[in-house]
């Protein structure tokens, strides 16, 4: 027994590092997040923030201003990983309803915050956090409305400790035009039909939203209103607008809706046919959290490889996007999130593209990019090293890791 808990501890103590301590790590590759590369670079930490990240060819360093050095010879630096739309720490065994806490009775519950249920010691977290996933968005599902998302640090003794941006956007389920019904005597799926509720669902989201704004818009309010409040931040631009569509002409009349009421920050979650209206998302600089890249193609016409192709489609069309894993096993295949940024670099993205769909893309899309997503002087360090290739599963050695 002994003997097991002291490996725990040594294990433990090579991932972590004291952020009050000074540390530097030199001759390592430096992914800094946004397409460039150092190659032997030297990145110094002071109290938690990045203090010098150097070209080790042109410049020097003093070592002897740091308490701990980390020689990452041959080894490569990255910025923390970013998981957006994500039930990490909602979740812990999808066939044990008890451990499923991300979602809520209701419809419309704008109100609801996914960061109250967040769960600091979900065994799945460590596992997630060994492959470089260092922040995640933390999402309720289901209704029309789910509720209000939160990004997370997976690293804290409670949910508090944790938090990094609480309370980021409110999230949408766009309703589907077409449905689909098992068959009565076979266990397969049936035709598409229409959907007879979509009109009803549309004007149930059109009338929460415009009674949402001019509730926020009174300088005097008779009586409280929970949910109308919580909206408040997204009228103001201080909250995104996150609307899960994946149908193109659903896409179109999210766009249009959320154009309607002036929402500043708008994104599409899912965006299976997003590459259809690229012209329309950057005309209204909205952006995309795209599906599962490993994933079958949503109808049975598309391109067999379109999932894998989606992120360069999406680049070339200059509409900003990210990568997430929303799915069945949602929570503990988060782990895979840089290897699905390695599929999208097999189909047309470099690597330092497809890092930057899980780093800084992911950031400017939270709105959190000041603080993190890529290694650069003034930012927090949230940071990691790997001695293989992290994008690539047969060579991605987790060393270690700064939060």
């Amino acid at each position: 027994m002994k003997k097991t808990l002291f490996i725990t501890l040594i294990t433990v103590s090579q991932f972590a590092f004291s952020q009050n301590k000074s540390v530097v790590i030199m001759n390592g590759t430096i992914h800094i997040g946004n397409d460039s590369i150092i190659q032997n670079g030297i990145v110094g930490i002071k109290n938690g923030k990045i203090v010098e990240v150097i070209d080790a060819s042109k410049s020097k360093v003093e070592l002897g201003n740091y308490d701990e050095k980390i020689d990452a010879t041959g080894k490569h630096i990255y910025p923390g990983l970013i998981a957006p739309n994500s039930t990490l720490g909602l979740t812990e065994i999808e066939s044990v309803r008890a451990t499923l806490d991300f979602r809520e009775v209701g419809t419309t519950l704008p109100n609801v915050r996914s960061v109250i249920a967040y769960k600091t010691d979900s065994k799945i977290i460590p596992t997630v956090r060994t492959n470089g996933v260092l922040l995640a968005q933390i999402t309720p599902r289901g209704g029309l409305v789910s509720g209000t998302s939160s990004v997370l640090m997976l690293d804290g003794w409670n949910w508090e400790d944790a938090a990094y941006k609480i309370d980021d956007g409110i999230h949408v389920n766009w309703p589907r035009m077409q449905t689909r019904n098992w068959n009565d005597n076979e266990s397969t799926l049936g035709a598409p039909e229409k959907n007879k509720e979509y009109d009803k669902q549309v004007n149930e989201l059109k009338k929460l939203f415009s009674e949402a704004k001019a509730y926020n818009e009174l300088d005097t309010k008779e009586e409280k209103n929970i949910r109308f409040e919580s909206m408040s931040d997204l009228y103001s631009g201080k909250q995104n607008l996150y609307i899960h569509a994946n149908n193109v002409k659903e896409i179109v009349e999210a766009v249009n809706f959320a154009k309607s009421y002036n929402i500043e920050h708008t994104v599409i979650v899912g965006g299976q046919d997003s590459w259809m209206v690229t012209d329309l998302l950057k005309e209204n600089k909205v952006s995309v959290i795209v599906n599962r890249v490993h994933d079958l193609p949503g109808k049975a016409e598309d391109d067999v490889d379109l999932p894998f192709k989606l992120p360069y489609l999406l680049h070339k069309a200059g509409v900003l996007f990210c990568l997430n894993n929303e799915g069945d096993m949602e929570a503990m295949g988060t782990r895979n999130l840089p290897f699905m940024a390695g599929t999208a670099a097999a189909y047309g993205l470099t690597k330092e593209e497809a890092l930057a769909a899980i780093t800084s893309n992911t950031s400017k899309i939270l709105g959190i990019d000041n603080n993190v997503g890529t290694i650069a002087v003034g930012k927090q360090a949230s940071l990691f090293i790997s001695s293989g290739d992290a994008l690539d599963m047969r060579t991605n050695n987790f060393e270690h890791a700064f939060i």
